[in-house]
């Protein structure tokens, strides 16, 4: 796949109700102690067997991921649902061939890219039975080895001769490592009653029609067990407040606007008041949307906040760094033949670190010890004073870069590839938000511009970075400024962020003095994964924006209830400024 995307949280998983109860530690964990020493026993059996077939194996792997979750939703004061879950996937890696040529690599002849097709497969931890799934999955996954292995072959006398000779699989270190098993913190009643306080401001505007607020906690474990010796157990919590609610303008614009706060554990959650500020703001935002008037098709400067702009090099930079995308043969390669040029402003250094779990007061999603492939997690910078060095890479190697830097992740029942981690924007040399503003006036004012943009939030985005369409990235705003020549700043709505990469690196200016977190779930071809953006506002030279796709409903024919006089009620027919 060529197509990634980006959204500002994780979903909530299941529907198993529970009783009510106090602070409670859900899921107090049944696993067995020895699941690493099952694992590694099925795979050391599997292992010799099948290192004797006629098409031996020479590497293989197993994982399995355990999600307990449990969520709470609301809407416009009232309980919508109690959400308790845990599932338990098995993934396999298994190749026959070399690690120089093996049943994973490209079908350049078919376009067929790299094997992810998601197979889920649900496992037990008792002894005997997790045995019993590792060995018929294990002889499952050896014969769609096999197979695969021979239209490999094949399409390599039938394809062309291939721009990047590396080869299929990098030989990693061994690793070693235990956590405790994470346990999710649950108070259902505390919990219900702040979904019903977060969400009930918005039933008193008549003019948001979908409003819900989230708390939700996902407690992840990993077994990981591999043939070159690794065995690695870790396990993580996450908890996540989210508010959403929608407008329409009377054209028919559907307007959105989300909060996110995400956490690492309970505590660090914010507080009642934090929320229900942030509440006041989204309905206060709502309403003057609605109004707010539409901004056409433009070119020209423009600031976007911290988390806009993390948002921006996520999809626009970060996809782009990703390793395997320098090698398909149906990708654009965008960075493939410039390592040691400048992509960005000297001042502007780019890290991936997924060591670092809190930054600035904020936890952190991106954050792991060990990605998918067993590789331990390191800093990785990959622009140096706006100089490319390097790329994200898990277990594919690429010309010149052939060993992992623990970037190959995925998510259950995806093959791992490189994805992106902690995306970290640092800059030598800032400005204040007042120079930015001055700064960008002027440019507008010499170009002839009537204003610039600012572009405050976003709700996510998405990028292609495949050969077979436009190379371009597509950035969702939800609150967007026009920055007047006078200095005033005015909300507008109705735009996309869009673009393409070299164009935009090249339309960078500075960056403030600011920095701001964007957490949330990265899409692409090995399946959803939690990602950070850290980043400063930043001053662009030259933005596109384009028109955003609306609806053609009209508003409700009838009225809120409790609200006959509202602007909906206003436009019935045969009423005051009744549309004809």
């Amino acid at each position: 796949m060529d197509r990634t995307r980006t959204a500002v949280g994780f979903g909530a998983r299941g529907s198993h109700l529970v009783t009510p109860a106090l602070a409670v530690a859900l899921f107090a964990t049944s696993a067995l102690a020895d699941v690493l020493d099952v694992m590694r026993g099925e795979l050391e059996r599997s292992h010799q067997v099948l290192s004797d077939q006629k098409t031996p194996i020479y590497y293989l792997s197993y994982e399995i991921t355990e999600d307990k979750t449990a969520s709470v939703n609301g809407s416009f004061g009232a309980v919508t649902g109690w959400n308790q879950a845990e599932t338990r996937g098995l993934d396999i890696d298994l190749r026959v061939g070399s690690p120089d040529f093996d049943n994973t690599r490209e079908l350049r002849s078919q376009r067929g890219g790299f094997p992810n097709f998601r197979t889920i497969v649900q496992v037990p931890l008792a002894d005997e039975a997790l045995r019993t799934i590792l060995w018929y999955q294990t002889d499952r996954k050896y014969k769609d080895a096999l197979e695969r292995f021979t239209m490999v072959r094949s399409d390599e006398q039938v394809s062309v001769e291939a721009d990047d000779q590396s080869g299929d699989f990098s030989v990693e270190k061994a690793e070693q490592a235990s956590e405790e098993t994470a346990v999710i913190e649950v108070d259902r009643a505390a919990w219900e009653d702040r979904v019903r306080r977060f969400s009930a401001p918005f039933s008193a505007s008549p003019h948001v029609f979908q409003a819900n607020a989230t708390i939700w906690a996902d407690a992840e474990t990993r077994w990981y067990v591999n043939t070159e010796g690794s065995a690695i157990k870790t396990s993580s919590a996450y908890y996540r407040i989210s508010i959403s609610a929608s407008t329409r303008a009377e054209d028919g614009m559907v307007l959105p606007r989300t909060e996110q706060f995400f956490s690492l554990t309970p505590e660090g959650l914010p507080d009642d008041e934090t929320v229900m500020a942030t509440v006041r703001q989204m309905v206060s935002d709502l309403e003057a949307l609605r109004e707010a008037p539409l901004v056409e098709p433009y070119t020209g400067p423009a600031m976007l906040s911290g988390r806009a702009s993390g948002v921006f090099f996520h999809e626009i930079l970060g996809h782009r760094l990703e390793g395997h995308r320098q090698k398909g043969a149906t990708e654009g390669q965008t960075f493939r033949k410039m390592v040691g040029e400048a992509v960005l402003p000297e001042t502007f250094s780019v890290v991936f670190d997924p060591t670092i779990k809190r930054l600035g007061g904020t936890d952190l999603v991106g954050a792991y010890r060990y990605d998918n492939q067993g590789v331990k997690a390191r800093r990785v910078p990959v622009i140096e004073d706006g100089v490319l060095t390097n790329f994200l890479m898990g277990r594919i190697p690429i010309e010149g870069f052939p060993k992992s830097n623990g970037h190959g992740r995925k998510n259950t029942g995806f093959a791992p590839v490189a994805r992106q981690s902690n995306l970290i924007v640092e800059v030598s040399q800032t400005k204040t938000r007042d120079e930015l503003k001055a700064q960008l006036l002027a440019m507008a004012e010499k170009e002839g511009k009537p204003f610039g943009l600012l572009f405050d939030r976003i709700q996510g985005g998405f990028t292609i970075t495949g050969r077979s369409l436009p190379n371009a990235f597509n950035v969702t705003p939800t609150v967007v400024y026009r920055i007047n020549l006078d200095g005033s700043e005015e909300l507008v709505r109705g735009v996309d962020l869009i673009g393409t990469p070299l164009t935009a690196f090249s339309r960078i200016v500075a960056a403030g003095d600011d920095l701001a977190v964007f957490n949330g779930t990265c899409g692409a071809e090995s399946g959803p994964v939690p990602v950070s953006a850290v980043s400063p506002s930043i001053l662009v030279s030259q933005i596109e924006v384009q028109k955003k796709d609306k609806s053609q409903t009209r508003l409700p024919i009838l009225s809120p209830p409790g609200n006959p006089a509202s602007a909906f009620g206003a436009m019935l027919p045969g009423s005051a400024g009744a549309r004809r």
